[in-house]
Parts: structure tokens; C-alpha cells; sequence
């Protein structure tokens, strides 16, 4: 544990990906309904509650819950965490937490690039109506699956560039037992080449390329790197290094509450990463808060 860690907790916390806590129910609903027409073994359509669930254990369950906002904020504060990307585009509950405490939460708009120009209007109203300061895509979760760099996804990438908006998108291989081709991290390439001024962060992992991660934040100047879904105690060694070498700048805080992981277990495994000292508030949340555009507020 690093003097420097806890003096740049203290600092707080942006948080790129956090959920509403939900019921089981609820919760399959919402993450594994939606695409579950992929899903073909028995395992996980008979027994699953949602799609990754055999990657993890200890997963926030939650019986009955009275006030899920009062409880995410809560829990926030408990753990410092001063703000947090909520998606706003489904889910109602989130955007009555964007409008109970717009000083801790930034929206995010998960967009289906199947839908065409709907999909754009869509995004385009979570910005002006909900206060979505980014798009989130999940290739391998729709239904048909979209590669990252497919004709489908450009209306999306350019929209978030004339709106100066970051998109979060899943890379590598996904959780749920569903075909990862469209999430290989080389898609990326194309669209960081033909996007110059689009803010691209990779979420979940990008394994197993983390290395060919490493070498595309390295050769775009607009591509980053979130933790998304990892346990630190897991993150890649590729990525840890990169952010204590040249990739400092690149490299930012997400955790999986509640959809996989306590902030509990998070926050008692991130003092024993071997980030430098230079690199925790850059990490927990200079780089984030960039990137959404919300420094002034943190200010």
C-alpha cells in the first residue's frame, strides 16, 4: 500500500462504469433478456441470472430494494467515490439519480447501431433531454452482432464527434458465451485512423490483445483504456505497466458495481496495484473527468 494511493482516494473517485442496484430479476431483465437469443448453451439459459456470471462470485444481491438511488449514493459515499457514468438510455431510475444529484453523476447512452438513424436521434436526446455526456456500445451484445469498425457504427462515431462526446465500447473477449470476432481490439485501428478527433475508451479488458492495446494507444492519441468489469487485483500487467511508463494519460478508473463486483472488494485490492505514485489521481480521476468533460466540476 502507497501513501500515494490513499492521498489520491482522498482526492475522490470518477467512477466510468456504475449501475443502478436491481433485484436478480431485475437485473436479468435488464443485462441478459435483451440478447439472450444468442446464448445457446443450456447452462447459461437455464441457470444464469446474468450473462458473465460464471466469471465472477460475490455478486452485490439484493432481495428488495426501497430506494436504489439513495442506495448508490451511499455506497458512493462510502467509498469516495465523488462522481460516476451512469446509462441513462434505457433506464428510467438512472435518469431520476442524473436529476436528484446532478453534482455526482454524468449519463452515459447505450446506442444499438442496428437501428440506423433512430439510433443517432436516440443518442442525441439522451444528450439534449437526459445529460448523456457519452455513447456506450457492446458489440457482442446485439443482436446481430456490429464489429467495432463495421459501416453501421460510423454514424455513431461521427455524432459523438460533433457532440465532443466520448463512446465507451466493449473490446476483446466478451463475458457472455457469445462469438468475440466483433470485439478483436485490431477493429479498432480503422476507426481511430478514420475518427481522428473521436475519444474511443476500451472497456472490458481487451484481452487476450492487451499487448496490441498497449501499441494502438500508443500510435492514436485518442484512444484510452478503462478497467471495466476487472477485480484489480487482475488487471493486465500490459496495462499497468503502459500507465507507469508512457501511459499515464491514457489509462482510467472503472469499476462493475453492482452488475459483478462490490466497491468493497474493489477498493480493498486497489492499493496493492502497482500503479507509481505520479499515476493514482490520473487513474482514479484526472483522466475520466477529462475525457467526460466534467473537470470544472471537480474542481
Amino acid at each position: 500500500m502507497t501513501d500515494a494511493y490513499f492521498e489520491a482516494w482522498r482526492g475522490g473517485v470518477v467512477d466510468t462504469m456504475i449501475g443502478i442496484p436491481a433485484t436478480a430479476e431485475q437485473r436479468k431483465r435488464e443485462h441478459y433478456d435483451r440478447f439472450a437469443s444468442q446464448i445457446l448453451d443450456k447452462e447459461a439459459r437455464e441457470q444464469f441470472t446474468f450473462p458473465a456470471q460464471y466469471m465472477f462470485k460475490d455478486v452485490p444481491d439484493f432481495d428488495a430494494i426501497d430506494d436504489p438511488v439513495a442506495l448508490l449514493v451511499a455506497e458512493m459515499d462510502r467509498f469516495n467515490v465523488r462522481w460516476a457514468l451512469l446509462n441513462v438510455g434505457t433506464n428510467p431510475v438512472a435518469r431520476e439519480a442524473i436529476a436528484q444529484h446532478p453534482d455526482r453523476f454524468v449519463g452515459g447512452c447505450s446506442v444499438d447501431p442496428n437501428s440506423g438513424m433512430d439510433g443517432v436521434r436516440h443518442l442525441e436526446r439522451a444528450y439534449h433531454e437526459y445529460g448523456a455526456r457519452s455513447a456506450q456500445v457492446f458489440p457482442a451484445g446485439l443482436t446481430p452482432q456490429v464489429p467495432i469498425n463495421d459501416k453501421k457504427m460510423y454514424p455513431l462515431y461521427a455524432k459523438c464527434v460533433e457532440l465532443d462526446i466520448p463512446i465507451f465500447v466493449n473490446a476483446g473477449i466478451p463475458g457472455p458465451r457469445v462469438p468475440f470476432a466483433c470485439q478483436d481490439v485490431a477493429h479498432i485501428d480503422e476507426v481511430c485512423w478514420f475518427f481522428p478527433d473521436l475519444k474511443f475508451v476500451m472497456r472490458h479488458g481487451a484481452e487476450p490483445w492487451e499487448d496490441l492495446a498497449v501499441k494502438l494507444m500508443l500510435k492514436w492519441p485518442n484512444l484510452y483504456y478503462s478497467t471495466s468489469a476487472f477485480a484489480p487485483k487482475h488487471y493486465p500487467k500490459a496495462i499497468i505497466d503502459y500507465a507507469n511508463t508512457r501511459g499515464a494519460d491514457k489509462i482510467m478508473y472503472a469499476g462493475y458495481y453492482p452488475m459483478g463486483l462490490s466497491l468493497e472488494r474493489i477498493f480493498s485490492e486497489m492499493p496493492n496495484v502497482g500503479f507509481r505514485d505520479h499515476v493514482w489521481p490520473k487513474f482514479l480521476r484526472e483522466n475520466a473527468a477529462r475525457v467526460l468533460g466534467i473537470e470544472a466540476a471537480l474542481a
